[in-house]
C-alpha cells in the first residue's frame, strides 16, 4: 500500500482544440448522441415525403417502444457488450475508444421511448373517433408520466417510486398496447412484435428465485455478501438483489474468484436499503434473471489500463483485478481501508495489485483525482482509465481526461 502527498502537483496534459475538446463535453456524450440518433431517424421518415397512415403511426409507435424494452434486455445487453470487446487491440485506438463507449446503449431506451410515445400521441390525435381512442388517451398518460419520472431530477430525488413506477407503469402499458392494438385489427407483424416484447419483460422474473446468502460484516459501513447457489458469473457482471421483489432491486458488481465456485458482493452503506441490509443481515435474498455486463467489461479493448476507484467502487473493479486478464494498476480513495474493509480483501487486493496507489483519505484528506489518475495512466504505460465512483467524481476524472485526449470511462447515471 502505497501513497504520496505530492501527487497533485503533477502537471496534466494540455486540452485538446477546441472542436474536439466539445465533443467530449458531457452534454455531447454518447447516451444523449444515440437518443438524438433515433429521433433524427423517425423525423428522416417523417419528413422524406412518407405519408403516415394510422396503421403506419401505430407500427411506428410500436417498433419504437420495442426498441426500448429490447435494449435493456439482459441477453441483449450482454450481447453488445460481446460485440463491441470483440475487436483485437491492434485496431485504431479511436476505434476501440468509441466502441467502449457501449454502456451508454440507454440512449437507444431514451429515443425510443419518445418516438414511440410521440407516434403513440399522433395516431391517437389523428383517429379521435376510432374504437381504442380511449385506450390510447390512457396508454399516452401513462407513458407521459412513465417519462417524465425518469427524468434525472426525479429520478435521482426519488429512485424507489422511480423504479415502482417504471415497473408497474411498464406493466400496465404492455397490457395497455395489447388492448389497443387487438382493437386495431393487428396484423400479423403487430402481434409478433407484442410477443417478443412480452417476453422479453417476462423473462428474467421466470429466473426468480430466493437464495441463501453468507454475509460477513467487517465495519458497519460494509457488508461481503456471499453466493453460491449454482451460479459462477463472469468478471465484470452484476446482480440484482432483492428482499422485496415487487418493491425494488439493487444491482452490485460480482467478485467471483479464479478457479471457486460461487461469487461475493461488496455491499457499503449508501441509502436506507443498503443500511438496513448491513444492519439485519438476511439469510436470504430474492435474484432473478441473469448476471449482467457492467462498465469494466470495456478493459479487453485496451493493451493496459488505469482503475481508479473510490470507497466501496473497489467492488467492480476486484473482479477484474484478480481475474487479470489486461494489465492494469488501481488507484483506490478510500476512508482508513483496514478498518473500513477488513484485512483480509484489502491484502487479497494488494497481492494481486502490489505497485497499487490506496490512499487513505482518513489520513490524507481527498486527492485530486484527475492527477492521481494520470499519473497512474502516464507511468504504467496505459492506453484507457476505467472509474468507478460516485457521479460527480466519475465526471471530473472522465471528462478531465477525455478533454485532454485520454480515454476515460465510467458509469453514467443511466448506466
Amino acid at each position: 500500500m502505497t501513497t504520496s502527498l505530492d501527487r497533485d502537483t503533477v502537471d496534466l496534459p494540455p486540452l485538446l482544440p477546441g472542436v474536439r475538446r466539445l465533443l467530449k463535453h458531457p452534454r455531447l456524450m454518447h447516451y444523449n448522441r444515440l437518443a438524438a440518433l433515433v429521433i433524427a431517424a423517425n423525423l428522416g421518415f417523417l419528413y422524406a415525403g412518407w405519408a403516415p397512415t394510422p396503421a403506419t403511426m401505430g407500427r411506428a409507435a410500436l417498433v419504437n417502444l420495442a426498441l426500448a424494452v429490447l435494449v435493456r434486455q439482459q441477453y441483449v445487453v450482454n450481447l453488445f457488450f460481446r460485440l463491441a470487446t470483440w475487436p483485437p487491440t491492434s485496431w485504431p485506438l479511436r476505434i476501440r475508444w468509441t466502441l467502449g463507449k457501449v454502456y451508454h446503449f440507454g440512449g437507444l431506451h431514451v429515443g425510443g421511448a419518445l418516438a414511440g410515445t410521440a407516434w403513440y400521441l399522433a395516431l391517437t390525435v389523428a383517429t379521435p373517433n376510432g374504437p381504442s381512442t380511449a385506450v390510447g388517451w390512457a396508454l399516452i398518460a401513462l407513458l407521459a408520466l412513465i417519462v417524465a419520472t425518469a427524468l434525472p431530477p426525479f429520478r435521482s430525488r426519488h429512485h424507489d417510486h422511480f423504479e415502482k413506477i417504471h415497473r408497474f407503469g411498464g406493466w400496465t402499458a404492455l397490457a395497455l398496447f395489447w388492448t389497443h392494438t387487438l382493437l386495431a385489427a393487428p396484423g400479423p407483424f403487430d402481434v409478433t412484435v407484442l410477443a417478443v416484447v412480452t417476453f422479453s419483460v417476462a423473462l428474467p422474473w421466470l429466473r426468480l428465485r430466493k437464495v441463501a446468502v453468507r454475509l460477513e460484516r467487517p465495519s458497519p459501513h460494509v457488508v461481503l455478501a456471499r453466493f453460491d447457489h449454482g451460479e459462477t458469473p463472469f468478471a465484470g457482471s452484476s446482480t440484482a438483489i432483492s428482499r422485496s421483489p415487487l418493491k425494488e432491486w439493487h444491482s452490485f458488481a460480482n467478485v467471483p474468484a479464479p478457479g471457486e465456485p460461487g461469487f461475493r458482493l461488496t455491499i457499503s452503506r449508501a441509502g436506507d436499503w443498503t443500511g438496513a441490509f448491513i444492519d439485519d443481515l438476511p439469510p436470504k435474498v430474492w435474484v432473478k434473471g441473469i448476471t449482467t455486463a457492467g462498465v469494466a467489461n470495456i478493459e479487453t479493448l485496451f493493451t493496459k489500463v488505469v482503475y481508479v476507484a473510490t470507497g466501496s467502487g473497489i467492488g467492480p473493479c476486484l473482479p477484474h483485478l484478480l481475474a487479470a486478464e489486461v494489465p492494469s494498476r488501481l488507484v483506490w480513495a478510500t476512508r482508513d481501508p483496514r478498518t473500513t474493509y477488513g484485512d483480509a480483501l484489502v491484502d487479497e487486493i494488494l497481492a494481486v495489485q502490489p505497485h497499487a496507489l490506496v490512499w487513505d483519505t482518513s489520513r490524507h484528506g481527498k486527492p485530486d483525482m484527475v492527477r492521481l489518475a494520470y499519473e497512474a495512466y502516464r507511468d504504467f504505460g496505459a492506453e484507457a482509465v476505467i472509474c468507478i465512483s460516485n457521479k460527480k467524481l466519475t465526471w471530473q476524472v472522465v471528462h478531465g481526461l477525455e478533454r485532454r485526449g485520454i480515454p476515460a470511462y465510467g458509469a453514467i447515471w443511466d448506466s
